[in-house]
């Protein structure tokens, strides 16, 4: 992996210089345009909210210091604990969040006319 990159963060502008001229994927036009709507950013607030009220968070949080403790604080690094808390974080998202961001990014592409 290369140690600029990062589970939550897009590649660096950088990473994409060598890479040839390329028309962008339909994926790729919907994440610039809710970048420039601002829509991502309302997105990513909602989704927080949410998490929290739901108790995701803390049941993540909760993941996260009985791995810590089983394996030791100091025989722990934060790439491991990623790697093994990510799976049981994205499998343990409420289907109700995930339906209304997915409700709210549709509605969102049919005003956008995408």
């Amino acid at each position: 992996m290369n140690p600029k990159a990062s589970v939550n963060r897009p590649p660096t502008p950088d990473m994409l210089e060598n890479t040839p001229e390329r028309e962008p994927t339909l994926q790729e036009l919907i994440n610039i345009k809710l970048i420039e709507t601002g829509e991502k950013e309302r997105l990513m607030e909602l989704l927080r909210e949410r998490l929290v009220d739901c108790g995701w968070k803390d049941e993540m949080k909760s993941l996260c210091r009985a791995f810590v403790k089983k394996k030791g604080r100091n025989n722990v690094t934060v790439d491991e604990l990623i790697h093994v808390i990510t799976p049981k974080g994205r499998a343990s998202v409420p289907g109700s969040v995930k339906a209304e961001l997915l409700q709210r990014i549709q509605s969102f592409l049919v005003s956008a006319a995408l």
